[in-house]
């Protein structure tokens, strides 16, 4: 009696070792070793250390779980990976827009201050940042700082979403016209926020 067939070792895209890993199940821990520390980074971003190691843990439990349904013809599960983060996060949404908000009017930033020596300066010039972003909706939320702070393409965030690339374009526009305008018309300031306001 023979077992399953031996795994590919020289194919590393995503797909393969997805299909792969429904005989090896131990393979699928190279897609948590390739994208574990980028998801874990964007949802510390959104909603702090604490809760950003639940969502990167429930995240790749979740596409375990799910991974036969997974489209092996896409090269890349970052995607894929980063959508099911993104409802995580949604589902923790409230506790997100609170922290936003706290930062905002406290200027205390609990997610900085885990990795940046000295946040006073860096929270009193994001405070404003942090009350727009909370001021949108979940959904322009999610596609901002997926393209923002996860550096993810227009058509990644659709695959993210599982929406058009269209709408994608659409809630960043909205997104970015409604931060620019809570921001003010300040350059010095809105310079500081490219990476959020870019057009």
């Amino acid at each position: 009696m023979t077992g399953p067939p031996a795994p590919d070792p020289g194919d590393e895209r995503d797909g393969h070792v997805i299909a792969q890993s429904l005989e090896h199940p131990e393979l699928f821990a190279r897609l948590y070793d390739r994208y574990a520390p980028d998801i874990h980074r964007y949802a510390a971003r959104r909603l702090g250390d604490h809760a950003a190691d639940d969502v990167t843990a429930d995240t790749f439990l979740t596409a375990f779980r799910v991974r036969a349904r997974y489209d092996a013809s896409r090269a890349s599960a970052r995607p894929w990976l980063y959508g099911i983060a993104a409802h995580l996060v949604g589902k923790q949404r409230r506790k997100e827009v609170r922290g936003l908000r706290a930062l905002a009017r406290t200027g205390q930033d609990p997610v900085a201050a885990g990795w940046v020596e000295d946040t006073a300066d860096l929270v009193a010039d994001r405070a404003p940042l942090a009350d727009a972003l909370a001021a949108l909706s979940a959904a322009d939320r999610h596609v901002l700082l997926l393209v923002a702070w996860a550096d993810l393409t227009y058509q990644e965030v659709a695959e993210a979403l599982g929406i058009p690339v269209g709408t994608v374009r659409s809630r960043l526009n909205r997104a970015r016209r409604k931060v620019r305008a809570a921001l003010g018309a300040d350059p010095a300031f809105l310079g500081e926020m490219a990476e959020v306001v870019r057009p």
